[in-house]
Formats: C-alpha cells, structure tokens, sequence
C-alpha cells in the first residue's frame, strides 16, 4: 500500500455507522480509515475480477451459442 493519502469525505452519519462496526469488529479494523480501505478494496478488487471471467475468445463463443439459441 501507497504512503501516500488523500482525504475524502463521507457524511457524519455513514462515518457513524463505520465507527460503530469497527468497534464491533474486535480488533480487525484499528479504524475508521483502516475499515474504509479494506472495503473500498475489495470493491475493487471485485470489479477487476468481474471484468476479467471471460478471455476474448470465450465472450465470442458465448455469443455464437446464444446466436444459435435465438437471443441475439
């Protein structure tokens, strides 16, 4: 992870509801910060993932299969 930051702003009440489950959290999120990155990573992370399930390839051999089953 960077050295670097930068700050964001989040509504009060949101930054509440943060605070609360990083209190609950017994000990995996040292904060508020700490929790926000972690999400906010896996957010990431997951739409890489999501935009990578398919080669080139298999995308075309998916739409030649729905072609043959009428939906496109």
């Amino acid at each position: 992870m960077s050295d670097e930051y930068v700050s964001v702003k989040i509504p009060k009440n949101l930054y509440d509801e943060i605070l609360k489950r990083v209190k609950e959290s017994n000990g995996e999120f040292k904060d508020v910060e700490d929790y926000v990155t972690f999400v906010l990573s896996e957010v990431v992370k997951e739409e890489d993932e999501e935009e990578n399930v398919y080669t080139p390839e298999e995308e075309e051999e998916i739409k030649r299969r729905l072609r043959q089953l009428g939906y496109l």
